[in-house]
């Protein structure tokens, strides 16, 4: 009778994993039958990408963010196009790096030399970003995988889908929201930026035609040296001045003294609604990486295809013909 009992479980044990995927739920063994090392592969593409370039970390981080908040998490953002009219080429994605493309691009690669037309695009972007997260000094985590890879890529679905360096609190609490994150989430994902660089021209109104005064003075005087009135349209500055390059809570910090970069990101501090986050945050950075970690993982939930909807794609940059 013990052992009827224990192949009951079992049967009911796959039963409802074959449920959970029918009714398009997210889970994190999804490919242990069918793709048993996919992570392994992912990583180990990742890893060689990121000592290959520094900025691979930061850029498949972004990359992630703006395809979440477009077409949702399906990898709609690294479908290229001979017209110049994709999601890509949207005038607020231009800016995305390259290393952020060829790094999927690359584990892609690696997956389908293994498991060939089995690994959504959607899910192996999901899985870079956590092993970049993981590189560059942050939290590790579970990912939850069963994305399919979107049907849709348009320049002109882009507009107003992402937030702008001149949001207020409400205005980024609103788009937020609209994807089932809540004030904390936000803030947590804001976090990203304790590495890479922004665009001078992203937050030349605090320094032109007047000092914005919630700026640190000094550290407005080098953002001025950096970006005069009219600089190099390439020309960028860190977003962490400290550690660019390393994932850590030194954003907060630098908020608390007057030394954030965009002014999305000082408002977080100025006001007094959000406050008391970044300063939670900027003195524990545990409670940081545990919030950030629940916000990467409702990130990832967005808008997801999954079931019979979209595809797997065979290349990235390309839906199935």
């Amino acid at each position: 009778m013990k052992i009827i009992g224990i192949i009951i479980l079992m049967a009911m044990f796959i039963v409802f994993n074959i449920l959970s995927k029918s009714e398009g739920k997210l889970v994190e063994n999804f490919y242990n039958s069918t793709c048993p090392n996919v992570e392994s592969i992912v990583r180990n593409a990742v890893t060689k990408k990121f000592k290959q370039t520094n900025i691979t970390g930061q850029a498949t981080l972004r990359l992630f963010f703006h395809d979440c908040f477009v077409e949702g998490c399906d990898a709609s953002i690294i479908i290229s196009s001979e017209n110049g009219n994709a999601e890509k080429d949207a005038s607020e994605n231009m800016s995305l790096a390259g290393d952020g493309f060829d790094t999927v691009m690359k584990a892609k690669k690696a997956v389908e030399a293994v498991c060939p037309q089995i690994v959504s695009c959607a899910d192996i972007l999901a899985l870079a970003t956590r092993d970049v997260i993981t590189l560059v000094g942050g939290p590790s985590f579970n990912v939850e995988l069963g994305r399919r890879d979107g049907l849709v890529s348009q320049a002109s679905r882009v507009k107003g889908k992402l937030p702008k360096a001149n949001f207020d609190l409400n205005q980024l609490n609103t788009m937020f929201l609209h994807h089932n994150l809540t004030q904390t989430d936000m803030i947590a994902l804001s976090g990203a930026h304790t590495i890479g660089v922004s665009h001078c021209d992203q937050f030349a109104n605090r320094l032109y035609p007047s000092i914005d005064p919630t700026l640190d003075s000094n550290y407005a005087q080098k953002l001025k040296a950096t970006c005069p009135k009219k600089p190099d349209p390439n020309t960028i500055f860190q977003l962490d001045i400290q550690t660019s390059r390393i994932f850590d809570n030194l954003y907060y910090q630098n908020l608390v003294s007057g030394k954030g970069l965009l002014s999305s990101d000082q408002v977080l501090f100025t006001n007094p609604k959000s406050r008391s986050t970044i300063l939670e945050f900027a003195k524990n950075p545990n409670e940081f990486n545990n919030a950030f970690v629940i916000a990467m993982r409702k990130l990832g939930r967005v808008g997801v295809k999954t079931g019979n909807k979209g595809e797997i794609r065979r290349d990235c940059s390309k839906f199935n013909s």
